[in-house]
């Protein structure tokens, strides 16, 4: 098997809810194990939380999340970005209109210095996305 590199992102009490939306916005199966099908947890508050999702788009996307236990610290967002790039405009905007709507836009997206249309946004459930695409590059 090959090695890939997938982001990870943690929640806090929120997991099944956000991964549902990735499913809505990038397709694909969703698997969701909680912290009860695996017996990780003593606290009963923390059965129904998830203690490991992966969706996996049909276009090869891979994405994984996880509820934070209760007794372990928890910074929403971070500092980690999740960059989506490429050429196929229609798809990526697609991706960006469903991630942008129900958060905030930090960077409008359009098109930037280098060629490309870029924009930055920080979806509902508290993740920073990037979107870059493929452009023509300026003269010179």
């Amino acid at each position: 098997m090959s090695t890939r590199l997938n982001p990870y992102i943690g929640f806090r009490d929120n997991a099944r809810q956000a991964m549902e939306f990735y499913q809505s916005v990038f397709g694909g199966d969703l698997q969701l194990s909680t912290f009860a099908d695996f017996g990780a947890s003593e606290d009963p508050a923390e059965a129904g939380k998830i203690m490991h999702g992966q969706l996996e788009a049909e276009n090869g996307l891979v994405l994984m999340a996880a509820d934070t236990p209760n007794e372990m610290e928890y910074t929403p967002g971070g500092s980690v970005s999740i960059s989506l790039s490429g050429d196929d405009e229609p798809t990526l905007r697609g991706y960006w209109e469903q991630l942008s709507g129900g958060g905030t836009v930090t960077v409008p997206l359009e098109k930037a210095p280098w060629g490309d249309a870029f924009g930055m946004c920080v979806d509902q459930f508290g993740v920073a996305w990037l979107v870059n695409i493929t452009g023509e590059p300026p003269p010179g």
